[in-house]
């Protein structure tokens, strides 16, 4: 075998990638094994030399400990070491390090006052446990921000602050925190423990919800947002996990306020590490722009269309897809998904998902009031009429079919093609009168000649047509051609809406 081709990065890659009994993988191993130029290689491409470093240290660091402690300890520095150094999945064992030696065997650990049973919840910002406050003798939810973000003073500053900001919010359909804790190793917030299961959770095993729990999840997550607006605060990741569905009771509670700003300070940036999706995010959020309240009330829309049809309203393979769909697509029209759903609704979601903040509602109050008023119309639909915002469901549907027609006025390659469709509609209406009026005049004239045994020509002076009359039915037709052509206007929007981003269809999940 030529030394020149094997000796490649793509095939030095075949060692890091492929199956260890491919013959591939095989025919690379046994030339690295003689070559040491791909030897040295084959280690840079594996790691960065820091990484190599680094762990040459937890391995000298483990050596150690272990002549000291045993090989306990040699296990423990090591777990130590790697999830400190960024994000990771959770297991107990892993989440056991952050906790003090259980006050009972049944416990997993303690922290400060409270005993931990379990691990509920993990994600990149920190790790959720079932507690018990030992003191109140109740049970609570003690979330532990990562070691990642613990050794960061900026992030445990803001952590403590946003932490206190959301404490202040008392309101029903909002978990509330009890405690925080920020001196210590491992900063920490204790929360009410809602039993019961995530929004996400709901739509993973059920898919779209029935009318009415939409309804009232949505009302009752906006009733949510309106309080923690009220007290000046932006929560910035609305998404179903951050929804909770109380068991036993039918309660929403919104979660999750302070940490999601903490993700952001560019203190704590990770090469190629993002907390969570963006599926969810506001196209202002998406642009890096200032955001207020009605970023929530998009990112809502959002959790309200994913109710409806089981699934993101903005979805791709990778990030940066799902960021430009939000940016300048528009989701696919929620009854073409779930044809239960009622157009009422697909408008009041369609004005959340306005891209501009100052065409949504104003405040999350207004969501929660008419999403009220909708629920009590379908429970009590005699009594109760639909609100009126409602009722004219087309008065927000054609700011979408605006926007589409807008970005082709915009386009310099679709005005001659626009204008040479308006021409031929013109022309169309012109011939169609044109026609009406010869058939009008001729049609009598050849049923009179046929039946009348005069040969004498009739005049057009002959038929009594009424001009008001012939001018009322070809403005009929040209009216009723119009309405043909709205339906084929609606699908080109669809269609320029549904254009893959970068023309990279194959990138897009539809």
């Amino acid at each position: 075998m030529n030394s020149n081709t094997v000796c490649s990065d793509n095939n030095l890659r075949i060692l890091l990638r492929e199956d260890e009994e491919s013959d591939a993988f095989c025919r690379v191993a046994q030339h690295v094994e003689e070559c040491s130029q791909c030897q040295t290689r084959l280690g840079e491409l594996a790691a960065e030399q820091s990484d190599w470093n680094e762990a040459h240290e937890m391995l000298v660091s483990s050596h150690d400990a272990a002549d000291q402690n045993g090989d306990h300890s040699t296990e423990c520095l090591w777990n130590r070491k790697r999830w400190q150094r960024r994000p990771t999945a959770w297991t107990e064992s892993m989440a056991r390090q952050l906790l003090a030696p259980p006050s009972h065997p049944e416990m997993l650990g303690r922290i400060g006052r409270y005993g931990v049973e379990r691990l509920i919840g993990a994600g990149g910002m920190g790790v959720v446990f079932k507690a018990f406050d030992t003191e109140l003798n109740r049970p609570v939810a003690v979330k532990v921000l990562a070691p990642y973000l613990a050794g960061s003073g900026a992030a445990r500053k803001r952590f403590a602050r946003e932490a206190r900001a959301a404490a202040a919010i008392v309101h029903e359909h909002v978990v509330a925190i009890h405690n925080v804790e920020t001196d210590g190793e491992s900063p920490f917030l204790v929360m009410q423990f809602v039993p019961g299961e995530s929004l996400q959770c709901r739509l993973d095993r059920e898919g779209p919800l029935e009318i009415c729990e939409i309804l009232r999840i949505g009302m009752q997550t906006a009733a949510g947002l309106a309080a923690a607006h009220a007290q000046g605060l932006v929560h910035r990741d609305v998404k179903p996990s951050n929804i909770l569905l109380e068991k036993g009771v039918e309660r929403t509670l919104l979660t999750d306020f302070g940490l999601a700003r903490a993700s952001d300070d560019a203190s704590l940036t990770h090469t190629g590490y993002h907390p969570g999706t963006p599926q969810y995010m506001s196209p202002e959020q998406a642009r890096g722009d200032a955001v207020d309240v009605r970023s929530d009330l998009f990112s809502l829309g959002s959790v309200i269309y994913a109710m409806c049809t089981g699934r993101p309203p903005f979805r791709a393979e990778t990030s940066y897809g799902i960021l430009r769909r939000i940016t300048d697509n528009e989701p696919r029209p929620i009854r073409e998904i779930n044809p239960n759903i009622p157009q009422w609704l697909e408008s009041i979601v369609a004005k959340l998902h306005a891209k501009s903040a100052d065409h949504r509602f104003a405040s999350a109050g207004e969501v929660h009031e008419l999403l009220e008023q909708c629920l009590a119309h379908l429970q009590q639909p005699t009594t109760v009429s639909l609100p009126k915002s409602c009722s004219v469901s087309r008065a927000i549907r054609p700011s979408r079919l605006n926007s589409g027609w807008r970005r082709v006025l915009e386009n310099r390659f679709a005005r001659p093609a626009l204008l040479i469709l308006s021409i031929v509609v013109i022309a169309g209406a012109l011939i169609a009168g044109r026609n009406f009026f010869s058939s009008e005049t001729h049609q009598p004239q050849n049923a009179v000649n046929q039946d009348s045994t005069d040969s004498t020509p009739l005049t057009g002076n002959t038929l009594d047509l009424d001009p008001a009359i012939a001018w009322n039915t070809t403005a009929n037709d040209i009216d009723s051609f119009r309405q043909d052509l709205a339906p084929l206007a609606m699908r080109f929007e669809q269609l320029w809406d549904d254009q893959p981003v970068n023309q990279q269809p194959h990138n897009e999940q539809e």
